[in-house]
């Protein structure tokens, strides 16, 4: 997902929209392996702050989901890899945050692990972002 995210980085620079990664640990090299997929800036969120009060994760059960399976899969053949360090379970998301009071414009939660936002999706709230 975030190479594709970040495919979208010549409109959203035309909009004067930055792309931000927030990530929850960097374990090795993993920080360094993510940013050749994604080609914006990354925060790292030790304190898991940005996942809120109530984080969201997909236990086990996910193991038993045919849309996780398909999801890694399809990443696979695409040449994408990730690792099995880390805590693993906390699920994602993309949101579209509009400068000052106009707050968030596109909230996309995973529901399982690899379910992407729709891009144009993004584009269309990036679109709505009104400048300081």
């Amino acid at each position: 997902e975030a190479s594709e995210l970040s495919s979208l980085t010549p409109q959203l620079s035309k909009l004067g929209v930055p792309l931000y990664a927030v990530v929850k640990e960097n374990i090795g090299t993993e920080v360094e392996d993510f940013q050749r997929y994604f080609k914006g800036e990354i925060f790292l969120d030790e304190k898991k702050g940005f996942y809120g009060p109530r984080r969201r994760k997909m236990m086990l059960s996910g193991f038993f989901r045919i849309g996780v399976w398909q999801n890694f899969f399809r990443a696979w053949k695409s040449g994408y890899s990730g690792n099995l360090e880390g805590e693993g379970f906390t699920l994602g998301g993309v949101y579209v945050i509009g400068a000052a009071r106009q707050g968030i414009l596109l909230e996309h939660r995973e529901k399982e692990f690899g379910d992407k936002v729709s891009l144009p999706s993004v584009l269309e709230a990036a679109e709505k972002i009104k400048p300081e």
